[in-house]
């Protein structure tokens, strides 16, 4: 399946999980869409799983291949597995371009890098899937610096997390670290997850 490109807010209520992280899409109608949405039904072992599996897959805004490709890559990592894999997806370029406050959602993040706004380390790079390493700078080309929705979104400042920085006078970030697991998607089981891939 490719990225899905429809309704976020249909998603979220169907889930009953919020992808933007900020609430907004459940406080209105808290139940699923549709005519019968607040008909709620019990979810086997498998269901629970693949609920889990989209609300990540959902949140971060990637395809099914690149999810698993992912998956696969943190388990060639030491440590815990289902930790490793969302440390990975935090480390894309788009998220952490998200987390620098520079876009006001991870899609708008994603659009500023595939249109080539973004530098790491002095050099464009316009891949969103790009996975950082703690200590590489994250800036907006020269020219990109005065576009409005980088300047709305920074004034609004949607997603500021401790293991980024941002220096507003150079207009620098840096992805100061990988994540704490208590600091990301701590409503999320991941363990669901890596049982639902081991089936």
């Amino acid at each position: 399946m490719s990225r899905f490109t429809g309704s976020t807010w249909k998603i979220s209520r169907r889930l009953g999980y919020s992808i933007s992280e900020t609430g907004r899409e459940l406080k209105k109608r808290p139940y699923p869409p549709g005519q019968h949405g607040q008909r709620r039904s019990k979810l086997s072992g498998y269901g629970l799983q693949l609920h889990e599996k989209q609300k990540v897959r959902f949140t971060y805004g990637v395809s099914e291949k690149q999810f698993r490709r992912t998956f696969n890559d943190a388990a060639k990592i030491k440590g815990v597995h289902g930790e490793n894999f969302l440390k990975l997806l935090e480390s894309r370029l788009d998220n952490v371009v998200y987390r620098l406050g520079f876009a006001k959602s991870r899609a708008q993040a994603r659009q500023l890098v595939s249109h080539g706004h973004i530098r790491v380390d002095g050099q464009k790079v316009d891949i969103p899937s790009y996975r950082l390493v703690p200590g590489q700078k994250i800036q907006l080309k020269e020219t990109s610096k005065d576009l409005k929705i980088v300047q709305e979104a920074l004034e609004s400042q949607y997603a500021t997390v401790d293991f980024v920085d941002y220096n507003p006078e150079t207009k620098i970030g840096t992805f100061a670290r990988y994540p704490e697991r208590n600091e990301i998607l701590q409503d999320i089981n991941e363990q669901l997850i890596v049982e639902f891939y081991s089936r």
